[in-house]
C-alpha cells in the first residue's frame, strides 16, 4: 500500500463524557455533514499519539474539558463515496464539572453544553450516532492495560490494549 493508499485510511476519535449529575458534553460542529448538530467532540489522531492521547487532546481543544478516561465504548467504522475507510474510536469518559467550565473551539463549534440523555433523544438537531448511544447502556472495561514491555520487537515508544 502506498502513501496515496494510506491517505484514504481515516482514523478519529470521540468522547462521550458524562458528568456527576447524568449529563453528555456535546458539541454542535460548524463544519461538514454535522453542521448544526449536536455531536460529540472529536477529530482525527495525529502522529505520535495513541487513541485515548487523541481523545483527550480534543475534549481539551474543542471544550476546555479535563476528564477521566473510562474505557472504550466501542468502534464507528465505514467507507465514504466507496474509497475512504472512515474509522473512529469512540471512548467513554467522566468529568467532575463543578471545578471547570466550558470554553468553546469557536472556528470549530457554534457551541458546547451538557445535556441529559433524554433532552438529546427529544432534540432534532441530535446526530444519529448520539440518538444511537443514548438508548445504550453505557458499560465498559477497565481504561487500559499499560507500560507492555515485554517482546518489543517493533519498538513501540506507547502501548495500550483497550478490551
Amino acid at each position: 500500500m502506498d502513501s496515496k493508499d494510506r491517505a484514504r485510511i481515516w482514523l478519529g476519535v470521540a468522547g462521550l463524557v458524562e458528568n456527576e449529575c447524568g449529563e453528555w458534553l456535546v458539541v454542535m460542529k460548524r463544519y461538514g455533514g454535522l453542521d448544526g448538530m449536536w455531536s460529540l467532540p472529536a477529530g482525527f489522531v495525529n502522529p505520535g499519539e495513541t487513541i485515548d492521547q487523541a481523545c483527550h487532546r480534543e475534549l481539551q481543544e474543542e471544550t476546555g474539558i479535563k476528564a477521566s478516561m473510562q474505557g472504550l465504548l466501542g468502534i464507528r467504522t465505514g467507507v465514504l463515496r466507496n474509497d475512504i475507510s472512515d474509522n473512529m474510536a469512540i471512548f467513554y469518559l467522566t468529568a467532575n464539572t463543578q471545578e471547570q467550565q466550558i470554553t468553546v473551539q469557536l472556528d470549530e463549534l457554534y457551541e458546547a453544553r451538557w445535556m441529559t440523555p433524554q433532552a438529546l433523544k427529544e432534540d432534532k438537531r441530535t446526530s444519529m450516532l448520539l440518538l444511537e448511544l443514548v438508548d445504550l447502556p453505557l458499560k465498559t472495561r477497565p481504561a487500559t492495560i499499560e507500560d507492555i514491555d515485554r517482546d518489543n520487537i517493533f519498538g513501540y515508544t506507547e502501548y495500550k490494549l483497550f478490551f
